[in-house]
């Protein structure tokens, strides 16, 4: 069994309503769809992360597929190697991870689907019987929190993630009115995406530790390396990394420097499946726990973590998705976080999900129309014209 084809498909799928964080305030997904076959007829699925700009993935993808076609799938790791030297892509390695872990997905895929196994056995087996992904609230005027809140309860999510870092004050008061609207009981998180200094961050944290955070995430930015342990040994919270674990590198620097307590991060940021894999259990090893990261995914990237998630003996609780955000996915059947908080083994070969052709259709034809959904809106870039 040789690669015989890669093909990629650029597609955009809508939120139901739009994500704001200090850093994004985007509409929907864009990404780009992997479509892989062998020469005797198999085909594999995966998905690379749009990042900045998904055109420039789509052609990374294909600058990508020499060092893939021709050759025998299991050999995954040596084709990623030779990409990354002999193709240069290791000058350009956020670039070439979010391309490259599209590949790696299709070719899992194909491997799994070849000896009729779910990833999780190929990956080791399961550590836990299911996992449970967060409820993603939007910022918003207070009745609007309380919506979202008793919506979330009613589908069974009790992790919930706020987005901080755009306004103490408004901050504040959005943390507070979850807190009252959650109860005691649920869990409830933050992420100021690193856009607070160390003293901000220890008097936000300190206002703020009435409500009962589970942890904050990047309350700092990344650099230097150190910065986010000063606030972990700091603060009372629990503190996560995210930004800052660009590479498999970076991983298993801020991992082995013990900057945080929960690492959140995907195959994205450190370009594989296996390189996620490896580096969530040396995370275990260091006694850390580790939660899925999200860029806004749809569900073959969300069915390739999930398979991850299940052979993790640190695995947290809420791990993060926007599935439930999603006006419709790529699929034959939802996911079924795309309704609720929780989902157990999938037993289907491979990626173990199937892809609706037609809704790629459709998907690649909004991307044809309206391009991308762009990280950001017109009004944060005109901070002179107020």
């Amino acid at each position: 069994m040789k690669i015989a084809t890669v093909e990629t498909i650029p597609v955009s799928v809508p939120y139901r309503h739009r994500e704001v964080s200090s850093i994004v305030a985007r509409d929907g997904v864009s990404d780009v769809l992997v479509k892989m076959t062998t020469d005797d007829g198999l085909g594999g699925w995966g998905e690379a992360c749009c990042g900045a700009d998904t055109a420039s993935v789509a052609a990374a993808v294909q600058a990508m597929a020499p060092f893939v076609v021709g050759r025998d799938p299991w050999n995954r790791d040596a084709m990623r190697r030779d990409a990354f030297t002999h193709g240069l892509w290791q000058f350009r390695a956020g670039t070439g991870n979010f391309a490259w872990a599209g590949l790696d997905m299709a070719l899992w895929d194909l491997c799994g689907r070849a000896c009729g196994q779910p990833l999780w056995r190929l990956l080791g087996g399961l550590q836990q019987r299911e996992a449970s992904y967060f409820y993603y609230l939007a910022r918003g005027t207070p009745d609007s929190l309380r919506e979202q809140v008793a919506d979330g309860l009613r589908a069974g999510f009790d992790v919930f993630y706020l987005k901080v870092g755009l306004d103490d004050t408004e901050d504040l008061a959005q943390v507070a009115t979850v807190r009252e609207a959650l109860g005691t009981g649920p869990r409830l998180r933050i992420d100021a995406n690193g856009s607070w200094t160390v003293p901000q961050a220890l008097r936000n944290l300190r206002a703020i530790e009435e409500h009962g955070i589970d942890f904050v995430e990047q309350p700092v930015r990344e650099h230097p390396l150190g910065l986010l342990g000063e606030v972990r040994g700091r603060a009372t919270q629990a503190v996560c990394a995210n930004e800052g674990l660009w590479s498999e590198a970076d991983a298993y620097a801020r991992i082995r420097a013990h900057e945080a307590d929960v690492y959140c991060f995907s195959p994205y940021w450190v370009g594989s499946i296996a390189g996620f894999h490896h580096l969530s259990w040396l995370a275990h090893y260091e006694g850390a726990q580790v939660c899925k990261h999200t860029h806004g995914e749809l569900g073959l990237a969300a069915a390739a973590c999930h398979h991850v998630v299940l052979t993790l003996p640190n695995a947290s609780e809420g791990h993060q998705q926007t599935a439930y955000l999603m006006e419709h996915d790529i699929l034959r059947e939802p996911i079924p976080i795309a309704t609720g908080s929780r989902w157990g083994p999938i037993e289907g070969a491979g990626l173990g999900v199937e892809v609706d052709e037609d809704a790629v259709a459709d998907a690649a034809e909004r991307f044809r129309i309206e391009g991308q959904y762009l990280p950001w809106q017109d009004h944060q870039l005109r901070r002179e014209e107020r």
